[in-house]
């Protein structure tokens, strides 16, 4: 069971604080030129750094968790104003229980897909098609029992030619106080070459996606898609 310190809803501080406490960049200075201020460079991530001594929670304890939080976290989010964060937590949501991914860093995720992206997680012969969205919330859970909103990965199929050698995937990060941290072919798009790299292994056969392990998957096949 989470301990007695609490839940912590939306992470607050600066977005170079967030990112630095969730291991996401590296950050250096150095003096600018013509000016005697320092400049943050910005290190291209090569992972999800992993949470340090994460709690191994219960199913039941995962859920408990993510239905009191859910609320802070999506209102974290929608700070950034991405379409998406207004809508995505109405959309099925392909896993049973948050679980931990090792991927993410020992984080907990929950995966939702929208309509477009209905055939998610089944074999297909034919990659998603242009509009298909997933978003992944997450969530870090301390051994001291301490929780903390984690960054909302997105992954929407754009039209082809967008970004060929990853499919036409366009990966976003939405860091836990609102803040992008970078979105492929746009703002710090260099620092989400790391999920581009990761989902390369996925393979081409698979359009580039993993998909929630067996023991926390929803039968979506015998479900309507809403």
């Amino acid at each position: 069971m989470v301990g007695s310190r609490g839940i912590v809803g939306i992470w607050a501080g600066a977005a170079l604080a967030v990112s630095a406490a969730f291991g996401l960049m590296t950050v250096m200075t150095k003096e600018a030129p013509g000016s005697r201020e320092p400049a943050a460079e910005f290190a291209q991530p090569t992972r999800h750094f992993p949470v340090p001594n994460p709690a191994r929670l219960s199913n039941a304890d995962a859920v408990s968790i993510y239905d009191r939080i859910r609320d802070d976290m999506v209102a974290a989010y929608r700070l950034s104003q991405d379409p998406v964060t207004d809508r995505y937590y109405t959309w099925r949501r392909y896993n049973r229980t948050p679980y931990l991914s090792t991927t993410h860093g020992d984080r907990y995720i929950n995966n939702y897909a929208n309509r477009v992206a209905k055939s998610y997680g089944q074999k297909r012969e034919a990659p998603m098609p242009a509009g298909a969205v997933l978003a992944k919330d997450s969530f870090t859970v301390t051994g001291q029992g301490d929780v903390f909103t984690g960054p909302l990965f997105l992954m929407e199929k754009m039209a082809p030619g967008f970004a060929p050698e990853g499919r036409d995937w366009r990966y976003t990060m939405i860091m836990p106080d609102g803040s992008l941290f970078g979105t492929t072919n746009g703002e710090g798009s260099e620092r989400m070459m790391f999920c581009v790299r990761c989902h390369e292994t996925a393979g081409d056969a698979a359009d580039h996606l993993f998909f929630v392990p067996e023991e926390y998957r929803t039968p979506f096949l015998l479900l309507e898609h809403k």
